[in-house]
């Protein structure tokens, strides 16, 4: 089962099925996603791929005495049936902008997700997304959820997107995904870490490089300055610094400095070993 699909059970279980003004927004929710369409002019139709979902769907119509609907296989997908008429009946039209009520909203949400959201597997990369069957409640649904400081980014095209790995783990808890929220979280948790050691080793691996670098060329410049006869003319701190990079070619500035008869610090290092290298290309 895919991670959305597990998203969307845990949702279709939650229990607040008693709860008749909610079941109504979380009903209008699935009613202004994008997969519930106008059959013919008599019929609204519903489909999905997942049975919790179809189930929650159909408990919805009954909890709110919808009893005249149909539900097929089509394929790989369910498709429910209901009568416009039933629908107009219930009185479920609403507009987003009138829901003030905070319970009311997640319901209302809640419903367009599982009507139409989905979400990529966190482990390959964050996204989630919905998509809603007009415009202007797209609009109305990235206003309600950034009025709740949650970011989100709308297309064109009439989907609210999110990217971002903490404004992801607020939507879930704000739809009441809360077993979802921890695994999410736990994956984004390590996911960090990750990239946090790898940002630590490519950063040491730098470092070394430039060590490295480094040294050789101030091996290089020792081994000049000896075969031209000009080593033995430095001063005697010059030669025992050069003499220790000599011995030890993967030491830094630091670790060579407590190798001295009298320890200096890193700045005291570097300039005697670049001393070393611009006496070196004076005597080329």
């Amino acid at each position: 089962m895919s991670f959305s699909s597990e998203l969307k059970q845990e949702l279709s279980k939650i229990p607040n099925l008693t709860n008749k003004e909610q079941l109504k927004y979380e009903l209008i929710g699935y009613l202004k996603s994008s997969n519930t369409s106008l059959l013919t002019n008599s019929k609204l139709k519903f489909s999905t791929e997942s049975e919790y979902n179809i189930n929650r769907f159909s408990r919805l119509l009954s909890n709110m005495e919808i009893k005249n609907f149909s539900i097929n296989l089509q394929g790989k997908s369910y498709v429910i049936e209901v009568p416009k008429k039933e629908i107009e009946k219930a009185d479920l039209k609403l507009d987003i902008k009138d829901t003030k009520n905070i319970e009311l909203q997640k319901a209302l949400v809640r419903g367009i997700f599982l009507g139409s959201g989905s979400m990529n597997n966190p482990e390959n990369n964050y996204h989630l997304e919905m998509n809603l069957s007009s415009e202007k409640d797209a609009q109305d649904i990235e206003n309600l959820l950034k009025n709740i400081d949650i970011n989100v980014k709308l297309l064109e095209n009439k989907t609210i997107y999110i990217k971002d790995g903490e404004e992801i783990s607020k939507f879930l808890a704000f739809i009441g995904a809360k077993k979802t929220v921890l695994k999410f979280e736990e994956i984004r948790v390590n996911h960090e870490m990750s990239n946090k050691i790898n940002r630590i080793v490519n950063c040491e691996s730098a470092n070394l490089n430039k060590i490295m670098n480094a040294s050789i060329e101030q091996i290089d410049a020792i081994n000049k300055l000896k075969k031209n006869g000009k080593f033995e003319t430095l001063d005697d701190n010059l030669k025992e610094i050069a003499e220790i990079r000599l011995e030890n070619p993967n030491l830094n500035l630091a670790e060579l400095g407590k190798l001295l008869s009298n320890p200096i610090g890193k700045s005291g290092v570097n300039y005697r070993l670049k001393k070393i290298v611009e006496l070196s290309k004076n005597n080329n």
